[in-house]
């Protein structure tokens, strides 16, 4: 008589938190999404925009390229992490132009929290690694 044993496959936990950090990271990336895209086809509002701003029309498409690629790995599960890091560094250069440009920076600075937050919700490892206390 042989006994077998059958190890239990876990599913990954679907949890509120975890449904929160989704729900919030969709909009983040929907909004990325489309600013990116109307950047890169060089849509007339984009460009307008960026000008205003201080930027040379010409660069606006690889702005938006930038924006795309980072938004892109923050999508994946695996490079989501690296995406994240990615947006950060593009949101703080539009700190920095909104400052320039004597705008309100408050969006920008908003959103950055927002994209960690999505993040940081929806994935367990991260929440290990940088635990917060009650």
């Amino acid at each position: 008589m042989e006994a077998t044993f059958v190890t239990p496959v876990a599913k990954p936990r679907t949890d509120k938190v975890a449904i929160v950090g989704k729900a919030i990271s969709i909009l983040c990336v929907l909004f990325l999404l489309v600013d990116a895209v109307m950047k890169v086809i060089a849509h007339p509002i984009s460009i307008e925009g960026s000008v205003a701003l201080g930027w040379p029309a010409d660069q606006v498409q690889s702005i938006g390229i930038a924006l795309l690629v980072s938004t892109i790995l923050y999508i994946i599960p695996r490079t989501a992490i690296l995406g994240a890091i990615l947006i950060t560094g593009y949101l703080g250069g539009a700190i920095a132009v909104m400052v320039r440009a004597e705008q309100p920076l408050y969006f920008a600075s908003v959103f950055g929290v927002l994209v960690w937050a999505g993040l940081y919700l929806r994935d367990a490892q991260l929440r290990a690694m940088i635990p917060f206390k009650k």
